[in-house]
């Protein structure tokens, strides 16, 4: 198993907030699940606390078996190798795209053949020396995964990636990344709260609820077999 949270319990403002309530999940290498929910209901604690980003109340964390948060252990998120890839790129503006990408892995050896191997894969060999203005939004986004998958996490996170993009990008955009993770092996977690961007890119699907589990599973059996209102009102907004 390369994720396995188990039992992951989050609260702010002194316990009075509970963002995450005995949260569980794991996923298989190579696997997407995608994390599903409206607003407030615990994905960005949730991915927060995977990344290192905050510290977990109770339960543990564990990537490739290696506990990286409990009570007792925290592994810094710079020695996790979990990327991220977010809703607004995060690209530096005075930087050309090649230096954008080339920005995590600055000590590689083999620097440059990474940066256009992964440039080759998301389609923009041709673009390494232009600057983020000069790109579409659905050619920055596909800079912020090359630059996220350029150092070869162990884990991908996307946070609402397509939020920034309209219908008919964001369409495009769904179909090309899943193809990219699924040609690297990429393990990936697809953060969202568009149910059809979920069905569209994941294996599996967890769907939050004011920090709660309402249902987790294979992302067909969950959409054919709703356990919960809430989860069946989901699928039918489709």
């Amino acid at each position: 198993m390369l994720l396995e949270v188990k039992g992951v319990k989050k609260t702010f403002n002194k316990g009075e907030i509970v963002a995450l309530n005995n949260v569980s999940l794991s996923l298989i290498k190579g696997n997407i699940v995608a994390i599903v929910g409206e607003s407030g209901s615990g994905k960005t604690t949730l991915i927060r606390l995977i990344t290192g980003l905050e510290v977990i109340d109770a339960g543990t964390i564990l990537l490739k078996n290696k506990v990286v948060s409990s009570n007792s252990i925290f592994i810094e998120p710079q020695f996790r190798n979990v990327g991220m890839v977010f809703q607004d790129y995060a690209l530096f503006p005075h930087f050309t795209i090649f230096d954008n990408i080339a920005y995590g892995i600055s000590k590689l050896s083999n620097k440059k053949e990474r940066v256009k191997e992964v440039l080759d894969l998301v389609g923009l060999s041709d673009k390494e020396k232009n600057y983020p203005h000069e790109l579409s939004g659905g050619q920055q986004q596909r800079v912020a995964l090359a630059r996220a998958l350029a150092p070869k996490p162990e884990l991908l996170i996307l946070d609402e990636p397509f939020s920034n993009l309209d219908v008919i990008l964001r369409n495009q955009l769904r179909k090309d990344v899943q193809r990219i993770l699924k040609e690297t092996n990429t393990t990936a977690i697809f953060v969202t709260h568009d149910i059809k961007d979920a069905i569209e890119i994941s294996d599996e699907i967890l769907v939050l609820q004011n920090g709660n589990v309402l249902q987790q599973g294979i992302t067909k059996e969950v959409y054919e077999n709703p356990e919960d209102s809430y989860v069946k009102l989901l699928f039918e907004n489709i």
